[in-house]
């Protein structure tokens, strides 16, 4: 679907995220559950402002130089696009730095980041920046490429679980086995809290985290705590704790009796909880799901799946013009099978 150039889609924003490029922006929109349309800013900004509305066009179109707009592909229910192969140049993509190091060129950041299963994308700095002390460095940079649901609460009567499709559980070879220390908390060292339906399942967001190296999950509230620190681990004793160690790039049991809030895109009436994950893996919309079972509360709301997703793109925290510098994506969702 083509853009408009120099048109704006004014209001009816949903949320607006760091994107590189027109292309980028529309991926976005297209997997975000609630985007129907977007409006991207112009280069110097960098923002990508997602939309919806009850009609699923915008309201008003009108005329604003520098910005580009356009729709969401979600109606032709394509398998999201990963391979962004452009390199951007005077663009820095800041933060989630996880591994730095000294390089001839750009072609061989971008080439170490795509053989490294962590690396979503890069900034080098080229041999003519300011500082000469930082020049020809390939930062390689983290982003989450797993489903994580934003929240997790209790819920009777509900069953939540993953899809499974193949490009959602290729990179983990084996399920998370490692010993889980009860009624224990790591001191300190955070870096990152997310959401996580078990200890599990938080060590599994530790395992694909290139800094993680332990983590804290809290039972009363669904919080895991990554943390990073390869030179030392104290433990103490806290009650609905539980610690552990990454074991890299494992999986998990992906069904619990609990609820993954919002973020939902669609529902329907099935029968059982197997047939709700079925559709989801089938649906190349639908990461995760929550499913009513017979016994929820509404009576009207029984034997209901809700298929949800979210961003898990590559998606840079922040982005900025800064001379000198080369930006860009691994190449490793480039390869043909």
């Amino acid at each position: 679907m083509g853009f408009l150039l120099n048109v704006d889609f004014p209001g009816s924003d949903v949320v607006d995220m760091y994107s590189p490029s027109v292309e980028h922006c529309q991926e976005l929109c297209t997997q975000h559950p609630s985007c129907l349309f977007f409006s991207y800013n112009r280069p110097e900004n960098f923002r990508c402002y997602m939309k919806s509305s009850s009609s699923g066009h915008p309201q008003s179109q009108v005329l604003l130089l520098g910005v580009t707009s356009g729709y969401s592909l979600k109606t032709c229910n394509l398998e999201p696009t990963l391979c962004f192969p452009q390199v951007f140049e005077d663009v820095e993509f800041h933060g989630e730095d996880y591994e730095t190091f000294f390089t001839a060129n750009f072609e061989e950041c971008q080439r170490v980041c795509t053989l490294d299963p962590m690396c979503q994308f890069f900034t080098f700095v080229t041999g003519n920046f300011s500082s000469p002390d930082v020049r020809y460095k390939c930062h390689l940079k983290f982003s989450w490429f797993v489903p994580r649901p934003v929240a997790v609460v209790l819920k009777s009567g509900v069953i939540s679980g993953f899809s499974q499709k193949p490009q959602l559980t290729q990179h983990f070879a084996t399920v998370c086995q490692s010993h889980l220390f009860s009624n224990t908390e790591f001191r300190g060292n955070d870096f990152l809290e997310s959401q996580a339906v078990s200890p599990e399942h938080c060590q599994f967001l530790c395992s694909v985290h290139p800094l993680c190296t332990y983590f804290s999950f809290s039972s009363n509230d669904f919080r895991c705590f990554l943390k990073n620190n390869p030179n030392s681990m104290v433990a103490k004793t806290k009650s609905n704790f539980t610690s552990g160690i990454s074991s890299h790039l494992c999986q998990i049991d992906e069904s619990t009796n609990i609820e993954f809030r919002g973020l939902d895109f669609r529902s329907e009436v099935v029968n059982f909880v197997d047939i709700c994950q079925e559709k989801c893996t089938e649906d190349p919309n639908c990461q995760f799901y929550t499913y009513h079972n017979g016994s929820f509360f509404h009576p009207e709301n029984r034997h209901r799946c809700y298929m949800k997703r979210v961003v898990t793109m590559p998606t840079p925290s922040h982005i900025r013009k800064v001379d000198n510098v080369m930006s860009g994506f691994t190449l490793r969702n480039c390869r043909s099978s």
